[in-house]
């Protein structure tokens, strides 16, 4: 199950990241992740919304994806990141700026 973390400093930004991590963006990296070997629905991934503290951030939003790493994952990574990035930039206009990473592992996970 792949996990999105949202990090956001401001908020006045809250609202407009939890109505989008409650479906819209869930169905997105769904969309973006699905690949011959896997095909995502929208209740396979998971999107946690963390308010980060301190001045530390790149962006007023940052978001780490976290998935395993199918061939085709791996091939279009770069896109797959600019793919959400215009996403979450098209939803939510008041946001001038996100930054989006995507980590590829060799996942495990338990089912209990």
């Amino acid at each position: 199950m792949p996990t999105v973390n949202v990090f956001y400093r401001n908020s006045a930004h809250e609202n407009a990241l939890s109505a989008l991590a409650g479906g819209p963006l869930q169905e997105r990296v769904a969309e973006e992740l699905t690949c011959p070997e896997i095909k995502l629905a929208t209740d396979e991934v998971s999107v946690r919304l963390l308010r980060a503290l301190g001045k530390g951030m790149l962006a007023p939003v940052e978001m780490d994806i976290i998935a395993a790493d199918f061939p085709e994952r791996v091939e279009r990574q770069d896109e797959i990141c600019r793919n959400v990035r215009q996403f979450v930039l098209g939803q939510i206009p008041e946001l001038y700026d996100a930054k989006i990473w995507l980590s590829l592992n060799e996942l495990g996970h338990n089912e209990t």
